[in-house]
């Protein structure tokens, strides 16, 4: 009996992950303790990194990344629009001008050559930075951009909330993991449930930067810091300083506890998520109706989302809701949101990501998904699209 609905993603909570949040419950911090920097510590050692700082979400991440990497007031920052909002949100939270920029066709990732076309028609100052997506947990290759970003003294801040575990071989064939930051000066990840690692809300800042680590550290906690090197006076223990605005964006040790349990299954995870994308590769390549995502050779793709395409999109969506198969769309591209359109932007002024978007479905993508799930999911593909 095949278990009914199939969503296009869930978190798995075991018994591991239970009795490491009750284990927290009975002890003496629900949050600010010594769970938070063991989690950041693990999470940095997973991805090789120097420094990690968890905060409250992904979206947390994003915006004080922006904010430790400066921005200054009419500056732009370069980002794609198929990515969740949150994604553009976060520049403007801090000061800044979205600037969108097309993506790739095969890879439906930043266009990298379209964003040095923009970086080199506009004076040096005019942009700040530049937030690629690695949609779907398709990595985007940041030696390129980073040898583009130099050029133009723009600062590289990846979204990689879709790709823990995914990267790409550089020009020297060495494999670089997302959230390394060899090539950027700082990677977010989120840990919403249907991630790679789910904490309930929570998200992590990664970098190799000392000055602005510790910067984070200072804003997400307020600006507060006892640091006493930071103070211009010291009354006693209890004393503190508040030296920025800065923001209550602090993981609870609660959800650091389970972050570190979910992280000691990231790869086998990982590898099931590559046992289900096979799956869909090898079944569904002989239909015709539908594009199945590109994978370069020096790619190692997260698949967070396995996403296809098809000018069907909208009845086969609907189909596969009527057999408990519950697909999703990602994404609507930002530029053509209300908000943003209020802002100047239109219909028509990315038209790859528009073509991309009339067509993306994303399938079921979860490590718990079985194979006799996914069987069920290829079998009514291919009956939706048998009578074409």
């Amino acid at each position: 009996m095949i278990k009914l609905p199939i969503p296009y993603g869930r978190q798995e909570i075991t018994d591991e992950d239970i009795a490491a949040v009750v284990e927290i419950l009975k002890s003496d911090f629900l949050t600010q303790g010594p769970t938070i920097e063991e989690f950041e510590k693990a999470f940095a050692k997973y991805v090789g990194v120097k420094y990690a700082v968890a905060v409250a979400n992904g979206t947390a991440a994003l915006h004080l990344s922006v904010l430790a990497l400066g921005v200054k007031p009419g500056q732009k920052v370069i980002t794609t629009p198929i990515t969740f909002a949150a994604s553009a949100n976060c520049i403007m939270y801090a000061g800044g001008i979205v600037d969108f920029c097309d993506i790739n066709p095969l890879t439906y990732t930043i266009d990298i050559k379209k964003v040095e076309e923009k970086l080199s028609s506009a004076p040096l100052g005019t942009y700040a930075g530049i937030i690629p997506v690695d949609l779907a947990g398709y990595p985007v290759n940041t030696e390129q951009l980073r040898n583009i970003a130099k050029k133009y003294n723009v600062w590289i801040l990846e979204d990689a909330c879709h790709a823990p575990g995914g990267g790409f071989y550089d020009s020297n064939n060495v494999f670089q993991k997302c959230g390394n930051c060899n090539y950027v000066d700082a990677t977010v990840f989120s840990f919403h449930p249907v991630k790679h690692i789910a904490t309930g809300e929570g998200g992590m800042i990664t970098t190799n930067n000392k000055e602005l680590y510790e910067k984070l550290l200072i804003l997400r906690t307020h600006g507060i810091t006892r640091r006493p090197d930071l103070l211009t006076e010291i009354h006693g223990n209890w004393y503190y300083q508040m030296i920025m605005l800065g923001y209550n964006y602090r993981l609870t040790d609660i959800q650091a506890a389970l972050g570190i349990s979910q992280l000691k299954r990231a790869d086998a995870n990982l590898k099931r998520r590559y046992e289900i994308a096979n799956l869909y590769f090898n079944k569904l390549k002989d239909i015709k109706q539908i594009i199945l995502p590109y994978i370069e050779n020096n790619i190692f793709h997260a698949f967070h989302l396995f996403i296809i395409q098809t000018s069907k999109r909208k009845e086969l969506y609907d189909f596969l809701r009527t057999k408990q198969i519950y697909c999703q769309v990602h994404y609507i591209p930002i530029h053509t949101f209300l908000y943003y359109k209020q802002l100047g932007w239109k219909k028509g002024d990315f038209p790859i990501a528009e073509a991309y978007y009339a067509k993306c479905l994303s399938l079921p993508m979860y490590p718990s998904l079985s194979d006799e799930q996914v069987d069920y999911v290829i079998e009514n593909i291919k009956n939706f699209f048998s009578n074409d």
